[in-house]
């Protein structure tokens, strides 16, 4: 929405009728030089905030029981569910897995546990892979504690990004990105990955580190089964509406919701975008 522009009387031209000036003391003309700080505030606020998209890298697909394995190839998800990418071994098969079981699940490869990108509810080991999940962020978030010893905890980039898209003339990307880039906390983890190299706590995932150990633990097991969003065997897309936490934790729970209610035959697909 664009600013208010003008005055009374420059927007109305000569359309205002002109009043005689008073021997008091007369109101001065507004000054045709830069809008007053205050109203250039009322202009930015009046601007409705605009909310960033959600960073969308896994879908997880609830397969409708009538589509046959065979056409669950790359190439055919575009025609079935509208979505562009590839088959990713997101899942992990059951131990108890056995061999006439392994033309059910999809893209199954070697190792223990079996990586697949997908297969029957019954087949895949969703338990294990939160667990799993859960040890790794435990492990990873008394690193990051260590990292940021002493830092003041920090704004996540979400906001930045959601007051760059708001007003991009007076808040370009580069500031957004500086004044992220600016904080204490975002300085040492930064630091911290160009030393170790990757698969160091990441500075997108700040807001889930902040909330707490315990937090980011569910946090990453249920992101581990969930994907970063859903479409379900009835056509309804599930996703966060940014990456900001609480929007990421609604879709969480609706996704979650969703996997308990699936029977056992139930087949999930995971495909990365």
């Amino acid at each position: 929405m664009s600013p208010v522009n003008g005055t009374p009387l420059t927007r109305h031209g000569s359309r205002v009728p002109a009043v005689p000036a008073r021997p008091t003391a007369a109101k001065a003309a507004p000054p045709s030089g830069p809008r007053p700080a205050a109203t250039r505030a009322a202009a930015t606020a009046s601007r409705p905030t605009v909310t960033p998209a959600p960073s969308v890298a896994t879908m997880v697909i609830c397969l409708p029981e009538e589509l046959p394995a065979s056409t669950l190839t790359s190439h055919h998800l575009d025609t079935h569910f509208g979505v562009t990418g590839t088959l990713t071994a997101l899942f992990w098969a059951t131990p108890r897995l056995r061999l006439w079981q392994h033309h059910l699940m999809i893209g199954l490869r070697k190792g223990r546990p079996a990586p697949c990108a997908g297969g029957p509810v019954r087949l895949l080991d969703l338990a294990g892979m939160r667990q799993a999940a859960a040890v790794g962020a435990g492990i990873r978030h008394q690193v990051w504690q260590q990292v940021v010893h002493g830092t003041r905890a920090a704004a996540p980039w979400p906001m930045f990004e959601a007051r760059h898209l708001t007003d991009p003339d007076r808040y370009p990307l580069e500031s957004a990105v500086a004044d992220f880039h600016a904080q204490p906390r975002i300085q040492a983890m930064r630091l911290h990955a160009a030393a170790l190299g990757p698969g160091q706590p990441s500075v997108g995932e700040l807001e889930m580190y902040q909330a707490g150990e315990v937090a980011y633990q569910h946090y990453r097991a249920a992101s581990a089964v969930a994907g970063d969003a859903m479409l379900t065997a009835d056509g309804r897309r599930l996703a966060p509406a940014s990456d900001a936490l609480a929007h990421r934790i609604t879709y969480l729970e609706q996704a979650l919701a969703h996997l308990d209610s699936l029977g056992p035959d139930q087949r999930l697909l995971a495909i990365a975008l």
